[in-house]
């Protein structure tokens, strides 16, 4: 084989590479799916809503708590609350990277922001529930 003919090879090999990775790419930031879209949106708000039964409730009974002085121990309530922050944060992730913002949200941000505790960014991860169509999912932040 000449090393004319390898290059050519090669180049054409590249090129076809460069092509599927642009494909990818292009695939993986919007959805073209309005169903997916929407199945999407509604399991972000169903798990925005379960994130704030269960930090609303750990935030009840952390209130209302004994004081002692005995050793601090994790409720299962607050395991729920953490459990409920992650599924959360990884399905506001995926609306993040399907391009399912609107408004100028950034669903994302403010989804960490919230279960860190952001009262702001609550409301706002509440709004993009409302603007989507699925307010009956989640309590009003505020």
């Amino acid at each position: 084989m000449s090393m004319r003919h390898s290059c050519g090879v090669t180049r054409s090999v590249g090129r076809a590479a460069a092509v599927v990775v642009a494909a990818a790419l292009m695939s993986s930031c919007s959805s073209h799916d309005p169903a997916q879209a929407k199945e999407w949106q509604r399991d972000y708000c169903t798990k925005l809503g379960s994130w704030q039964d269960a930090a609303h409730a750990t935030a009840t009974i952390g209130a209302n708590a004994d004081t002692g002085d005995g050793p601090s121990v994790r409720s299962p309530e607050f395991d729920n609350t953490e459990s409920a922050g992650h599924a959360v944060i990884a399905a506001s992730k995926r609306l993040d990277q399907a391009g399912l913002e609107h408004g100028g949200t950034h669903i994302l941000d403010d989804t960490v922001d919230a279960v860190g505790g952001d009262v702001g960014a609550e409301g706002r991860a509440v709004s993009y529930c409302d603007s989507s169509g699925f307010e009956t999912l989640v309590s009003w932040a505020g």
